[in-house]
């Protein structure tokens, strides 16, 4: 016992020493596990796995034409030739192009899938030789916020052809739509469908009826379609509206297209037209949209005396971006003139006509002068003809003539009358 109680103290320093190497050791242990290169860790994690990872990937969704890649959710097939909608496009697919190919038409539910193409958001089918959109196509897309038709010759937009885009929930009423995009989709003039049909009403028919699918769309984009004019009521069910696009038509007037209900109108791009003035009506609409911009470059302004209106709200309003490179083009003497500058003083209504205008009044007279000519070619080349009936229709006129003489002597004379009536006894 007293050797036992002699070793203690020595005992308990090596038990302390003891566990603090152990203590050490543990915490060495820690840091390199946790300091570990990330293959360690994998191959570690694959012999744990290994049953999982035996198993074969499963087989791509991609179509054969296209291109695909999952991690971009996103589907490219162009410049194909594809005649139709690839059928085996996969679920996971947010931005889908079909541009470059040759689809003809697209019908009811071109896009309709099992299991459907819920987190399409991005459609282009710009420059494939679109020609029908019938109703219905885009259905099944609930998803659906960006579309782009622009280059093709559409013949054919039904009504109906957005009608069926709603969102996945219903408790949101307007569509997923938000940008749509038809630039140049004008058919060509030789094309017999679109001979009997107005574009602008086929266009206007089908954003008029798009309802609930078109009531988000802030961005629509309709330039270089060859438009002379809008319809009223073109723009009344896009009250979201935020962008709208009409640059490089051929528009007249603004008239009769109202803009009240687009109180949240933010760019309005009318460059490159045919305008040649803005009425009061158009001017006050504008004003009144709290946060609009206005871009009318290029257009064909005529300084006359209608023009007074519309440089008087130019000079006061900050709506025209650009305002101070518009100029005129007409008449002549007011050429390059740029409309802040004229005083109410310089627009009278000149009597000279545009140019456009002298050049078909001159054409006409050149026409006249040749219908003139062959007239008269006419009457030479039967000039015998004529000249046999002139006579005609002179010895028969004589003939009468001399008839009326010879009664108009017997009733004057009373000699010959008793004669006369002698003669009839």
């Amino acid at each position: 016992m007293p050797g036992a109680c002699a070793r203690g103290p020595a005992a308990a320093a090596g038990d302390a020493w003891l566990r603090l190497a152990r203590l050490a050791l543990v915490l060495l242990g820690w840091v390199s596990s946790s300091s570990l290169p990330s293959s360690a860790t994998s191959s570690a994690s694959s012999g744990s796995l290994g049953a999982v990872s035996a198993q074969p990937p499963l087989p791509s969704q991609c179509p054969p034409p296209c291109e695909c890649s999952e991690a971009a959710r996103t589907v490219k097939c162009v410049n194909r030739n594809l005649s139709e909608v690839p059928a085996d496009l996969p679920a996971y697919v947010r931005t889908l192009f079909l541009t470059g190919n040759q689809l003809g038409a697209l019908p009811a539910g071109a896009f309709a899938r099992r299991p459907p193409l819920a987190e399409l958001a991005a459609l282009n089918l710009s420059g494939s030789r679109l020609q029908e959109v019938r109703a219905r196509a885009f259905e099944h897309l609930p998803s659906l916020r960006q579309l782009d038709l622009s280059h093709n010759p559409l013949a054919y937009l039904s009504p109906a052809a957005f009608a069926g885009i709603t969102n996945a929930s219903a408790s949101s009423p307007p569509g997923p739509l938000v940008e749509l995009f038809l630039n140049h989709i004008v058919p060509p003039d030789d094309d017999e469908r679109h001979a009997n049909r107005s574009f602008e009403g086929m266009v206007a028919a089908a954003l008029r009826a798009g309802g609930q699918a078109l009531r988000g769309l802030r961005r629509l984009e309709l330039a270089s379609n060859a438009l002379v004019y809008l319809p009223q009521d073109v723009l009344a069910q896009l009250p979201s509206l935020r962008h709208l696009d009409l640059r490089n038509n051929s528009l007249v007037s603004l008239t009769y297209l109202s803009f009240r209900n687009l109180t949240h109108l933010e760019s309005l791009h009318l460059e490159d037209n045919a305008l040649k003035a803005l009425h009061n009506g158009t001017l006050a609409e504008w004003q009144g949209l709290p946060q609009v911009r206005v871009f009318l470059d290029n257009n064909p302004w005529v300084c006359d005396c209608h023009m007074g209106d519309m440089v008087a709200w130019l000079k006061e309003t900050e709506v025209v971006q650009g305002k101070a490179r518009l100029t005129c083009a007409f008449p002549e003497k007011m050429r390059n003139r740029v409309l802040l500058e004229l005083n109410s003083s310089d627009l009278d209504c000149d009597p000279i006509l545009p140019p456009s205008l002298q050049t078909s009044y001159v054409f006409l007279g050149i026409v006249l002068a040749l219908i003139g000519a062959i007239f008269l070619l006419v009457l030479y080349l039967n000039r015998k003809g004529i000249k046999k009936w002139m006579h005609n229709i002179r010895d028969a006129c004589r003939d009468h003539m001399e008839g009326y003489h010879y009664r108009y002597e017997i009733n004057a004379d009373p000699r010959l009358t008793n004669l006369s009536s002698n003669s009839d006894v």
